[in-house]
């Protein structure tokens, strides 16, 4: 397989956590491809937004149970990577306008 960036980084997180870990301590949550391991995380990060990275940390995150009725369904699982950059960098998605 191809190394692609895009395919690895699917979608910026905007939560409440993920706003005040922003602030605070330059870390930013994205979610991302489920088989992707932390180096190529870092590294597709580094090749989108031209940073440095400091640190990846992942979580996997199961799927919600939903009920409908009678009919009973799952939400479907992903995976979250919460990626700290240096101090001095900043990424341009994030920043107010």
């Amino acid at each position: 397989m191809r190394y692609d960036p895009r395919r690895i980084i699917r979608r910026a997180l905007t939560t409440e956590k993920s706003v005040i870990l922003r602030e605070g301590r330059h870390c930013f949550a994205f979610e991302v491809d489920p088989d992707a391991n932390k180096l190529e995380i870092g590294q597709a990060v580094e090749d989108l937004f031209k940073v440095k990275v400091v640190d990846v940390r992942t979580i996997n995150v199961r799927g919600k149970l939903k009920r409908l009725g009678r009919f009973a369904g799952r939400r479907p699982a992903r995976k979250k990577a919460y990626v700290t950059i240096h101090s001095e960098g900043h990424i341009e998605l994030f920043e107010k306008t």
